[in-house]
């Protein structure tokens, strides 16, 4: 057996309520060292001795991620906690206490980031176009040149229009990292990940202190009312994408 790391804490006197138990359903427990606690389980060596060759499993990376997350969840509704990656794992608890002895400053760091804070998450998608002209539709084009130059004006407008939602994205964004105590600015997810099938032109990340969530929920509002772009509203979150530099 070997030690899976979920997250670590410095102010941990429980492991978290999680029923169904760490990756692999192994129990939870918590090893301190340098004030600090990690949330740890046992996990088979065999399963993550080439995770390269797991990453390729969809299937058992979504089964680890279920379980990862569901203790981060479960820990970080009542504590601070700085999240480690998915699949971060060691020899042994003596291993993990070196690790906390060695990045103590950065954990520290990272904790006090975070605490009393949340991560939200804000998306914004380009509206469909709508129709133009009196509804009866374009003309057919008479020739193949003129449907050539039908489709470059075509191209020429979704890029313009392309161009300008991304503008109106950079103003959103602008506005919610004034709010926010930090910000990151996340690759805008593929269709086959948002189930949308307008684009994404925005996906950021927002820590923000727990005061101010109202002000943030506000503010997304008026943002929206603008209707240039399709704004989303997620969170409260733990504070993965401001939690890095721990490790």
């Amino acid at each position: 057996m070997i030690t899976y790391l979920y997250a670590v804490g410095r102010d941990l006197s429980e492991i978290p309520d999680v029923g169904s138990g760490g990756v692999g359903g192994g129990a939870l427990r918590l090893v301190g060292e340098a004030g600090l606690q990690a949330i740890v389980s046992d996990v088979e060596r065999e399963a993550f001795e080439d995770l390269d060759e797991h990453r390729e499993d969809l299937a058992w990376l979504a089964t680890v991620a279920r379980a990862h997350h569901g203790v981060v969840e479960a820990a970080g509704r009542e504590h601070a906690i700085a999240p480690l990656a998915l699949a971060t794992v060691y020899l042994d608890d003596d291993r993990v206490r070196a690790v906390l002895r060695e990045g103590h400053e950065a954990f520290t760091a990272v904790l006090d980031r975070i605490t009393d804070r949340d991560e939200w998450g804000v998306k914004a998608f380009m509206r469909p176009s709508s129709a133009s002209g009196s509804g009866s539709g374009p003309e057919r084009p008479t020739s193949g040149a003129a449907y050539l130059r039908a489709r470059r004006t075509a191209l020429r407008e979704g890029d313009a229009a392309v161009t300008e939602a991304e503008r109106v994205a950079d103003e959103i964004d602008a506005a919610l990292a004034d709010l926010a105590v930090a910000a990151r600015r996340h690759a805008p997810q593929d269709r086959s990940l948002t189930g949308r099938s307008e684009r994404m032109v925005l996906n950021g990340a927002y820590l923000v202190d727990r005061s101010a969530a109202d002000d943030l929920r506000a503010l997304v509002g008026r943002l929206a009312e603008d209707r240039r772009l399709d704004l989303e509203l997620t969170g409260p979150w733990v504070p993965y994408s401001f939690a890095g530099g721990a490790t």
